[in-house]
């Protein structure tokens, strides 16, 4: 059988890589191959437009197998199942019992409860978990960070009573007390002191995880994907070493860790991120000399962003955790939350819930994902990607390191200053649009109001805010979406008219680049077919109340057409220019102000419309 694909294989000439390349040149008819083809990512590398197999000779990890060190391939062997988690926000016991027997019947098999420091007590557990059992269901905690370990010991009394079997259940106790001060700014590292009693207070129970390191904080905060990747790392590897100081040998501290890491948009890096985390995670414990190599193991709960969720066009969100959940599930994580589309503006309704839910049911029983252990392996270009984000998340982990270590580096603010001038960054390219959200500052629904949706904080806060630099979780869109709902609040809703005018071809395209432009802002754009003089136009426009004329033509055009509409016009709505024509100097010496185009500040443009229309 292997001669015959030999032979039929061999009527065919492999092209080499110079080949292939000047080809490209060919095509791409004398234009800058970098510019052109070469993606430059925000993590500091290059990514090509074709990847070969003569590219990964040098790479190592794509040797090893799934479930074999450095777990680059996955944990396990002979599947890809994963938890479908969702995480139950009541503080009632008996209507959160009543919520998580209901979703245990339509696809969910890990849970997440959250309950109230002053009620870690076995009666409530009992009348939590009431009908649930354990045994088959993942089953996931938070707590006030002090009251950790009492929980632990609730639930270990409370299994034991039950006579469930403890060495097959499956969970964990949220205890990451650095995660507060990132998010709180309160110094909580004096609570890092009971990490070892936890451990200890679990020892029945070898499938629970509570070490906890929420680098989803990071992601939610507008984090970079290898800034996420390096500083998880380094969390990590601080409780690690917290623990094994404190006594606890490497083996049981580095089986009780868990990562919940965010997942982004980022569809291939994300993937990457995932395999880069388990490879470079396996590195760093087995420089504790572990006894077994599954200490090695990093074990992930990815849960969808909600930095880039948007209020308006919301279900454009369903979008984007449907590809985030891909990511996850193609890079063998052990379990996923899917953030539901409407988390922005309200506490989840039922059906936003369902539909996270299925989202995850959908790969497994239609895509079958869950079925392949490491899809993505001997894909050259996602073994590429591994590779050159585990080294750009290792360049980070050993500064962090250099600098004092993660704990340190959270005390002094500089990871929070970090990621929050990351998160700055996004902000300003998303106001350039060199940053797309869609829906929002691209491709906006034209016709939507927000029918009163408000952006809402987590319905689980806890704790004041302390000292520390907190973390700024302000998502990519909420700058638009300011600006929208201020336009809505105005008493009349600016018509923006489209004057189109000359070539055909360029009076279209930039009359529909000036309608996602100016409907970002909220305002009513109306395009046409276009007008045989600019006085026709300016008539139409005027008759339908415009408050905004936008004229639309080629570079060459303006010269004709801009300053007479200008005139014509005079002053009777606000007037601007589709492009930046060659003669911009010209125009501007006639009067004109206002133009747009692909580099302008969308937000601050928009920002300055509102102004001068009084909105």
């Amino acid at each position: 059988m292997a001669n015959n694909k030999e032979k039929l294989f061999s009527e065919f000439q492999a092209p080499t890589t110079e080949e292939w390349l000047a080809k490209i040149e060919v095509d791409l008819k004398g234009a800058d191959f970098q510019k052109k083809m070469v993606w430059r990512t925000n993590e500091g590398f290059n990514v090509q437009p074709f990847y070969r197999r003569e590219d990964l000779k040098d790479l190592k990890a794509v040797d090893s197998l799934p479930g074999e060190f450095p777990f680059v391939r996955g944990n396990k062997k002979d599947n890809n199942i994963w938890f479908v988690r969702q995480d139950i926000c009541e503080a009632d016991p008996a209507k959160a019992n009543e919520k998580a027997l209901d979703i245990l019947n339509k696809g969910v098999d890990s849970l997440g409860f959250r309950i109230p420091k002053d009620q870690v007590n076995k009666t409530y557990i009992a009348t939590l978990l009431n009908g649930i059992l354990p045994q088959y269901v993942e089953l996931n905690f938070q707590t006030c960070q002090r009251h950790s370990v009492e929980l632990a010991k609730v639930l270990v009394e409370y299994f034991k009573e039950n006579g469930y079997p403890l060495a097959e259940l499956k969970g964990s106790i949220n205890f990451d007390p650095i995660s507060k001060i990132l998010s709180k700014g309160k110094d909580t590292s004096a609570v890092l002191a009971e990490a070892k009693a936890l451990i200890e207070a679990l020892a029945e129970l070898p499938g629970y995880k509570c070490i906890n390191v929420n680098s989803v904080l990071l992601n939610n905060s507008g984090a970079y994907i290898y800034q996420e990747l390096g500083y998880a790392l380094a969390w990590g590897a601080e409780y690690l070493n917290q623990l094994t100081e404190a006594g606890v040998s490497i083996d049981d501290a580095a089986k009780r860790i868990k990562f919940n890491m965010g997942v982004s948009e980022n569809y291939f890096m994300e993937i990457a991120k995932f395999r880069a985390a388990r490879l470079l995670w396996a590195q760093i414990v087995k420089q504790f000399e572990p006894k077994c190599d599954c200490a090695c193991q990093m074990h992930v709960l990815a849960i969808t962003s909600e930095y880039n969720q948007t209020i308006f066009d919301s279900y454009v969100n369903l979008l984007r955790s449907q590809t985030e959940t891909m990511s996850a599930a193609l890079a063998n994580v052990d379990s996923i939350i899917v953030t539901p589309f409407d988390t922005p503006y309200e506490t989840p309704t039922e059906f936003a819930e369902r539909i996270a839910r299925n989202q995850q049911l959908l790969l497994k029983e239609e895509a079958h994902f869950d079925k392949l252990v490491d899809v993505a392996g001997g894909s050259y270009t996602i073994e590429h990607l591994t590779d050159a984000i585990a080294q750009e998340g290792w360049k980070l982990f050993l500064a962090t390191e250099n600098a004092g270590g993660f704990l340190a580096e959270a005390l002094a603010g500089n990871i929070q200053k970090t990621v929050n001038e990351s998160n700055a960054k996004r902000h300003a390219d998303a106001a350039k649009r060199k940053e797309f959200i869609l829906g929002t500052n691209q491709f906006p629904n034209f016709t939507e109001q927000s029918e009163g949706k408000r952006p809402v904080e987590s319905c689980c806060k806890c704790d004041s805010d302390g000292d520390i630099t907190r973390l700024n979780t302000q998502r990519m869109a909420s700058d638009f979406e300011a600006l929208r709902l201020q336009t809505e609040s105005a008493k009349k809703q600016p018509i923006a008219f489209m004057l189109t005018i000359g070539n055909l071809a360029m009076r279209q395209a930039r009359a529909q680049f000036s309608c996602n432009f100016l409907a970002a802002a909220g305002y009513k754009v109306m395009d046409n077919l276009g007008f045989k003089t600019v006085e026709e136009g300016v008539d139409a426009a005027l008759a339908a109340g415009a408050d905004i004329v936008v004229i639309c033509s080629s570079d060459d055009e303006y010269a004709e057409y801009a300053i007479p509409a200008f005139k014509y016009l005079d002053g009777r709505a606000m007037y601007v220019v589709a492009g930046a024509p060659a003669c911009s100097e010209d125009l501007k010496a006639a009067g004109i102000e206002n133009f747009i185009h692909v580099k302008s500040n969308q937000l601050e443009t928009l920002r300055e419309y509102n102004a001068k229309l009084g909105i």
